[in-house]
């Protein structure tokens, strides 16, 4: 293929789109008009790219003044907390959303060092898409034969319906748009509700499943022919299941057949959850489930073998839809180095190692036997507290006595010497350095990183991958019919994975002495989400659409005190101090609509119980 145009290379223009007169900033006196762009099927295929800039890129994105790309979403649930307590989290705990000005998640008033807040950033994205769609009539793909223009039409569908999938499982109904607005529009436009939004949403994701699953594309300009698209491989010229590796291409990360359904998958499973279903219709459980069973039936996904790996290779069979990322380097200033890497790694001094899974996440692991800690007959016992539990404990987060960048072992403990408190490598006195609750995140901090170093390593970020596939079948068919021999099959898949091998459904069960219902299975399924997902960026949402922030939020926030004896340790879960708890009303299950946006118009409303 001639034209490898490549996720996030063209940084075209970020003046408005209604400046004709210099559409795209290109070199010093040369201007690019708007007719200049779309009479060139290349310049239009780059315009159409700027659409993977608005959507949401890693999962740290969240900052404050002085400290942009920093936090995780993670941090504002039972995952994890925020060490240093920097601005998004103060007003996270507090429940004061919408008087932070700082803030890119829920939407502010301001823009830091570049960012903008989602509400604006997913409505930019979707003004790119329909500048694209309006002018596509008229591009003359016929002048680029290394080029399909039905490929990226198909791409643009699926960026408007992940843009207002990403508005609507935030804000509900959204200001539906399937043009561009010019400067003499009304643009005092009122919100739809969020079945009108949903309906918007599918009908896009229709048109782009039509295109991609009926479209092959090859590239005949060469010496020989280069298939570069067709509906069974996606974007690979030589996929294979068989193959590892095999689905690394040039194109790796654009939207395809799988990506368009995985997002159904998610759109639908929003729309049957009880924060938009509280009446527990079956039916809307039934399509997030056929949904599902659209991409398993696929055949082209299968969970990566290693999960200790999930996120740390460059190629992986399980990904749907990932962000491919280069080795991230760990000696500047960033996420890693002072937010993520612990005092002992060389992490920055004053905020270094505050990204801590709380000790309510740790105890969501079960013991190898299924049995939760509190069960009978777990074996759970403070002396060795991570022993016999959930292998999959050890892969996500980083706990006291374990083994880290070998022969290093994680040392968060504190010990009383003579009247005087020494720690333990990784962690301090100081607030806001190390960890706060005695853990670190292992699944976001790839083994090889150390601070002030040359190190590098790989950490992609996943849009979708297959295990989340089988999880929302799991949990959308046992809504729909009960803990049927599908929904376990489901979930034993990702339960039996070779480097997890925790028991089956009906063994877990039996050991827990315990009946397969459909509220028990749907309690194991959400546990197994929060486990197997852990710091991805879901949990948060899953929590909003079962409408739990009150039950699983705002719970005490708990860590684990570490004291060390000579060679042994004792551990005591400890409540942490009142800055880390949370407040969490019923009405926050939706987002404030930011009060600027409000400002502007009379049609645009605030969402119930949020100032006006």
């Amino acid at each position: 293929m001639k034209t490898r145009y490549t996720l996030f290379l063209f940084a075209l223009t970020s003046c408005l789109l209604s400046c004709e007169q210099d559409f795209l900033k290109r070199d010093t006196g040369v201007v690019t008009t708007k007719r200049d762009v779309f009479n060139d099927p290349k310049l239009a295929a780059q315009f159409a790219d700027r659409s993977y800039i608005f959507m949401v890129l890693d999962y740290f994105g969240l900052g404050s003044v002085g400290q942009p790309f920093r936090g995780t979403i993670s941090e504002f649930t039972d995952e994890s907390v925020c060490g240093f307590l920097d601005e998004p989290y103060k007003a996270m705990y507090s429940g004061d959303w919408t008087n932070w000005e700082h803030g890119t998640e829920f939407g502010s008033n301001k823009t830091i060092s570049g960012q903008r807040p989602p509400y604006v950033k997913f409505y930019e994205g979707i003004r790119n898409v329909n500048v694209f769609m309006e002018e596509y009539p008229a591009i003359p793909w016929e002048n680029e034969p290394s080029l399909n223009g039905e490929l990226v039409k198909a791409q643009q569908h699926y960026f408007r319906a992940y843009f207002y999938f990403e508005l609507s499982r935030r804000w509900g109904g959204a200001i539906l748009m399937d043009k561009p607005l010019g400067l003499n529009d009304d643009m005092d436009i009122p919100r739809s509700t969020f079945e009108e939004t949903l309906a918007f949403i599918e009908k896009d994701l229709n048109e782009a499943e039509r295109i991609f699953s009926t479209t092959t594309f090859t590239d005949n300009t060469g010496s020989s022919p280069l298939l570069i698209y067709s509906p069974e491989s996606g974007w690979n010229p030589s996929y294979s299941i068989d193959v590892p590796g095999s689905n690394v291409s040039n194109n790796n990360g654009r939207p395809d057949l799988g990506a368009v359904r995985a997002l159904r998958t998610r759109a639908l499973l929003l729309a049957a959850s009880p924060l938009w279903n509280p009446g527990g219709d079956a039916a809307k459980w039934q399509r997030a489930a056929d949904a599902a069973r659209s991409v398993i039936d696929m055949g082209r996904y299968q969970l990566h073998h290693d999960y200790s790996k999930i996120l740390t290779d460059p190629i992986s069979h399980e990904y749907i839809l990932a962000n491919i990322k280069g080795p991230r380097a760990s000696n500047v200033a960033g996420f890693f180095r002072d937010y993520l890497i612990s005092p002992s790694t060389n992490g920055y001094l004053e905020k270094s190692g505050s990204l801590n899974p709380t000790q309510n996440h740790v105890d969501l692991y079960e013991t190898r036997e299924g049995l939760r800690i509190t069960d009978p007959g777990s074996g759970y016992n403070l002396k060795n507290p991570y022993a016999n539990r959930d292998p999959r404990l050890e892969y996500n987060v980083l706990h006291n006595n374990q083994v880290w960048q070998a022969p290093s072992k994680v040392e968060t403990w504190r010990e009383i010497k003579d009247g005087v408190v020494v720690y333990g490598k990784d962690v301090t006195a100081v607030s806001g350095t190390g960890t706060s609750t005695g853990y670190y995140c292992r699944k976001l901090w790839p083994e090889a990183l150390k601070g002030n170093t040359t190190s590098t390593a790989i950490l992609n970020f996943v849009y979708y991958r297959y295990a989340e596939i089988l999880l929302n079948y799991a949990e959308a068919l046992n809504e729909a019919q009960g803990p049927t021999a599908e929904v376990q099959a489901a979930v034993n898949q990702i339960r039996q994975r070779p480097t997890v091998n925790m028991p089956t459904v009906a063994n877990t069960f039996l050991a827990r002495g315990v009946t397969i219902s459909k509220e028990s299975m749907r309690d194991l399924i959400r546990n197994e989400r929060a486990v197997e997902l852990a710091f991805e960026g879901i949990r948060w949402f899953d929590i909003l659409r079962w409408k739990k922030g009150p039950e699983i939020i705002a719970q005490p926030i708990m860590r684990m005190d570490v004291v060390k004896n000579d060679t042994a340790f004792t551990y005591t879960p400890t409540l942490m101090t009142s800055a880390y708890q949370r407040t969490f009303k019923d009405y926050m299950h939706l987002y404030p609509v930011p009060l600027n946006e409000i400002a502007k118009g009379n049609n645009l409303k605030q969402n119930p119980g949020w100032p006006e």
